[in-house]
């Protein structure tokens, strides 16, 4: 069978997030998605793990449910910052479990590494090497995932927090890694350029801090399972084969992530990676560093080069969210409800978003019911948008070139 899972996100006890993001909403949001797996995020916060064990049940090996139309997986993301020969790290990284039972366990180690009520991603001050040597401990096959590799903060490859390896990062536990996550600033052919990854699956999914649909969902992995459980997501991720493996990613465009150039926010700088070289990487502003994005860092790492295919992978779309699309045709605020109203109409009449997304639909009935639409997303499968990048914490923009027929201008 096929599912779309989104094994990336957090609850409403992480810092910064909706309040709105309990199980319930999850639940709902996903059915618009398409989302048929879903991570609980967060599962070391008290609270939260207590309503988690509470209210979700067992459906299969490792494979929980609130109201059996929507699966979840145990685990979130964790941080660690801590030293190793006199330099500080600091990377994210999801963790997996199969069971509350395995899970409880973990979360009893960690507590003594950091206060674990304090924020649904707790941040541990202990090397990221033994936080995998407790996990693997308990259970050998867990799932461990470097969250979002080349962002500049918290992130495997960061250019002001990271390692230049993933060997360097991760030592004799480098086996271990289950995948690596893209992140919203880059997608899985700008990873391809990094000959190390060669034998790591490349996964995508949301980090939303939202339950809304612009949010969940906003990039996800569609696998091909034999059946939904731990066992075989585990090896879909580890040591897939025809029965369990990764099919596709749903993508940002990287350039709509809040990373993608680098640049100084506060002083209105932007720079590709060619334009940072000229100014030395510093800004012509404040004279400082420039916070270094996802591309020029993948510049500094790669072995190959730009635009490197590699067949043997699975391929990946690109595209805004649903809503991000219907907002720009009605010339509307994403948040209107207007535009709530006709994603619903959309996804009544065709099921699911990311089914949508990937071009699974009846592209006549699209034609007849939501024209304009229908020309949004062709648009986009040809890539006929104007790119603008984020940099600095910024989000990007993704605007679609849509003319109507008679006026030439944006919807």
């Amino acid at each position: 069978m096929k599912i779309f899972a989104d094994l990336h996100l957090h609850s409403k006890y992480s810092r910064g997030c909706s309040k709105n993001l309990d199980l319930e909403n999850l639940n709902y949001y996903a059915k618009l998605k398409g989302l048929k797996l879903l991570i609980t995020g967060d599962f070391t916060h008290p609270l939260w793990f207590k309503e988690i064990k509470s209210k979700l049940k067992e459906k299969e090996s490792g494979i929980y449910s609130l109201n059996d139309d929507v699966f979840f997986m145990i685990g979130g993301e964790l941080s660690s910052i801590f030293k190793r020969k006199n330099k500080v790290y600091r990377i994210h990284y999801l963790v997996i479990l199969p069971n509350f039972e395995v899970a409880e366990k973990f979360i009893k180690k960690l507590s003594f590494y950091g206060n674990l009520a304090s924020d649904g991603r707790p941040t541990l001050g202990l090397d990221v090497i033994e936080v995998m040597k407790i996990l693997f401990d308990i259970y050998e096959k867990s799932i461990f995932i470097p969250a979002h590799i080349w962002t500049p903060w918290f992130s495997l490859y960061g250019s002001n927090s990271g390692f230049d390896s993933i060997f360097e990062a991760f030592d004799d536990y480098v086996n271990y890694v289950t995948a690596v996550e893209t992140g919203l600033s880059s997608d899985p052919n700008m990873n391809w350029r990094i000959p190390e990854l060669d034998n790591f699956s490349i996964v995508s999914f949301s980090d939303s801090h939202s339950p809304h649909p612009y949010r969940i969902g906003r990039e996800a992995t569609l696998f091909e399972l034999e059946k939904i459980t731990y066992e075989n997501i585990y090896k879909a991720l580890k040591n897939p084969d025809e029965k369990n493996k990764i099919l596709m990613t749903v993508e940002f465009f990287p350039e709509e992530g809040k990373y993608h150039f680098d640049g100084h926010r506060l002083c209105g700088i932007r720079f590709s990676p060619a334009e940072s070289k000229k100014h030395n990487f510093i800004c012509p502003v404040c004279q400082k560093p420039l916070t270094i994005g996802v591309m020029s860092r993948i510049e500094m790492l790669a072995k190959r080069e730009e635009n490197f295919v590699d067949p043997q992978r699975p391929p990946f779309k690109k595209t805004p969210t649903l809503m991000e699309i219907i907002s720009q045709i009605e010339n509307l605020d994403i948040n209107s409800k207007k535009i709530s109203e006709i994603y619903l109409k959309v996804i009544n009449t065709f099921n699911s978003e990311l089914e949508i997304l990937i071009g699974n639909y009846d592209k006549e009935e699209m034609d007849v019911k939501f024209p304009k639409l229908r020309r949004a997303l062709e648009k986009i499968d040809k890539a006929e948008v104007f790119l603008d990048p984020g940099y600095d914490g910024i989000y990007g923009k993704v605007i679609l070139k849509l003319e109507e027929e008679k006026e030439k201008r944006l919807f």
